[in-house]
Formats: C-alpha cells, structure tokens, sequence
C-alpha cells in the first residue's frame, strides 16, 4: 500500500559522512518525515564501511558511487559526483513505479542531480537552502565562488518551493537570487533533546577531566575553524576573559584556520589554555556540550546556528553573535547572552558574565531548555515539511506538468 506521498532527497553528506549541518539535518528530518507517514527515499554519497542500501527508522538510504577518479579541483568533483548521483536516483525512481512524488534537494552540491531529476520525471523540485556562497564569503572574489554562486541560483529558479532555515534566511535568500516572496518558505532547524538524556554522571566526570582540570571552567567552541565562524575572535578574546575567570578552552573542529589560530595561541603563551581538540566522535561531543560551562558561537556570518541550538538542549549556556539565524534563536538576557559581532571586547563580556554569575546561567539554562522543546522539535518541523510537500502537490496537480 503507497503512503500518503514520498519523497525523493538529495544530499552529498549523510551519517557516518558529516561533514557540516546538512548531515544530521537530513538525518533527523528524513526520520521524523517517516514517523509522520511519509515515504523518504535519501540519495546521497557512498562512505568507507556504510552499506549501499539501509533501512534506518523506515528511511531507505541508498549511498552511490561519489566519483573517485582524480579531479583537478572541488568544483569539478562536485559536477562529476553529480552525474553519478543523478544516474543512480534515476534508475532508483524509475524501479519505484512512479512512486516519487517530490524531489527535495539540499543546498548546491547536488543541484545538478536534483533539477535533472525533475525535468526527467516531470516532478516538482524543492530545495532547502543551508547557506549561500555570498554569504559564506562575505562577497564573490573568485571565478569558483561566482561559479557557486551561479549554481545556487540556478537551483532556485528550478525549485517550486525553497526553505531556508530562519527568517534571516529568507530575506537573504530573496535578496541573492531576487526570488519572488511567495516561493520562500520558512521551516526551522531542529535539535534532538533525547541524545543528551541518560548519559552516567560518572561518565560526565571522567570526560570533563580530560579536558580541563577542576578549578578550571570549560569554554567549548564547536564548528568549522573558518572565517565566517569567527574562532579567531574567540581565540583573541582569550586574555581578556583570563583576567577575570580561570577557564579552558576546548576548540572542536578543523579547518584551514587551524594553523593560524595555533600561532596566535603560541604567540600568546597560551597554550595550556585552550586545547585544539580536532574531530570528536558524536558520543564525546555530546558529553562535551553536556559538561561546558558555556558553549560559544561567534560567528560572523550563520544562516540558523545549529550548534547554538545543540547546546540550548544539552543544558549549556550560550553566548553567541547578534547576526543571522542566531539572533532568532537565542533572546537576549532570556535564553542566553547575545554580543557584538566580530568584537573581542564584547564577546569576553558575554563569557565572564555567565562564568561569574551561576543564577543567570541557571535561569537561561531553563528557558533556552523549554524553547527548544517548544519550538524546535524535529516532530514539529516535519509536520510543517509534510505540510509543504501536499502545498506543493496541490499545486502541482492543477498544472501542466501533472
């Protein structure tokens, strides 16, 4: 028997590959999606030791072939890795009977394979938009950024429906791509509360020895170390938060700024106080933003603040950039500190005051706790994703392509 409608997703990271937030987002929607009755086929890249095909909690996931010849560059890989992607979703449709009735791709590293698809089976195309280059970028600078660029227009234009993530987002995504207001819809990240409860206090205490000794607080950083994730204004906020608290400071993550970051450290002669910790597996970093004493999202440039929202669940303090996604997210002086972006003098404020107050750090623990069961339930968003997927049927039906 078909289920009410099914849907087709594409992307090129999905667990055991994560490489940034697309991953556990398809990850957790794809799942909700099936709870709520709908079908959800997820195509995305093979991965060393992840089978080709699984059933994960009614999602059918199947990894293909994600281009390993040599290519000269990422752009070239990403077009490559594309048409393998949109041959083997084809066949994959194709055997289902016409059983797709939404192709739902996620951001521009599988456009191609996603408007392909459509034209193919004559379907509509949705798309969700976790970012765009301009943003990233703050501007256009070189021929692959403006390839990029170009890329995700072009997605947008081909998608019936586009999601972004925050409102932020939509007024960004309209202005990049001068997309028509009623084809942007808004459907929040969301965060599973559930991976944080029951983990042994003992387990907890032997994870935070690790990282940082008793008298010491644990400021926690978790993300690309990129530009527009702004670590480097962590990094020189670092002193100044020194003069007042006695913490450590734990960076997870990697990324072309390591180095540079490492320097300035040394340069500081501090490197007993923060520790580059890499990649974490998932269970250490759930522990790790269960026992932070603050966790710290300083970005320049965030189109929701995913990490922001893990803390809020694991019962974190957040200090975080009043800019993008994150502003939408966290209430200043509610459900934790909002700062100036780029200014190290505002984010050390931020830090200390929730290091040297611990009846404001409780009382926003437990209201960022209660929004983001509140709102950000990933039950909740796949009922509005549900939601737009029969919209979008709706009208479909009643056009030509039907």
């Amino acid at each position: 028997m078909k289920n009410e409608l099914s849907v087709m997703m594409l992307s090129w990271e999905f667990p055991p590959r994560v490489i940034g937030g697309i991953s556990p987002h398809v990850y957790f929607l794809s799942k909700s999606l099936s709870h709520n009755g709908v079908k959800v086929y997820v195509v995305t890249c093979d991965f060393p030791g992840a089978p080709a095909h699984e059933v994960l909690d009614g999602v059918e996931v199947y990894r293909v072939d994600s281009y390993k010849n040599p290519s000269p560059d990422f752009a070239t890989w990403v077009y490559l890795m594309n048409l393998n992607m949109q041959k083997e979703a084809a066949a994959l449709a194709a055997s289902l009977s016409n059983k797709v009735d939404v192709f739902h791709a996620h951001d521009w590293l599988v456009a191609t394979a996603g408007i392909g698809l459509k034209h193919v089976f004559r379907k509509p195309l949705l798309v969700t938009m976790h970012s765009t280059e301009i943003g990233r970028r703050d501007g256009l600078h070189t021929d692959t950024e403006k390839m990029i660029s170009e890329t995700e227009a072009w997605l947008t234009y081909e998608a019936w429906k586009v999601i972004c993530c925050s409102w932020y987002m939509v007024s960004h995504v309209r202005w990049a791509f001068g997309l028509p207001e009623d084809k942007l819809v808004m459907v929040p990240n969301g965060v599973n509360t559930q991976v944080y409860d029951n983990i042994p206090s003992e387990d907890l205490r032997e994870l935070r020895s690790r990282f940082a000794a008793p008298h010491e607080r644990l400021v926690l950083f978790v993300g690309r170390l990129v530009y527009e994730k702004g670590v480097h204004i962590l990094v020189n906020a670092v002193p100044k938060i020194l003069e007042k608290v006695d913490a450590k400071f734990v960076i997870v993550g990697s990324g072309y700024m390591k180095e540079q970051l490492q320097n300035i450290v040394r340069s500081m002669r501090l490197e007993h106080k923060v520790l580059f910790a890499g990649f974490v597996d998932d269970a250490t970093l759930l522990r790790l933003q269960k026992v932070a004493d603050v966790s710290v999202v300083p970005s320049l440039f965030e189109p929701f603040g995913i990490v922001a929202l893990e803390a809020m669940a694991a019962r974190s303090p957040v200090v975080v950039s009043d800019t993008g996604g994150l502003a939408e997210i966290v209430e200043h002086d509610v459900t934790g500190v909002k700062v100036y972006p780029n200014n190290t003098d505002s984010l050390a404020w931020g830090i200390t005051r929730i290091l040297t107050d611990e009846g404001f750090r409780r009382y926003i623990v437990e209201n960022a706790y209660r929004k983001v069961q509140e709102k950000y339930d990933w039950e909740k968003i796949a009922q509005q994703t549900k939601r737009i997927y029969e919209s979008v049927l709706g009208e479909y039906s009643k056009s030509f392509w039907a």
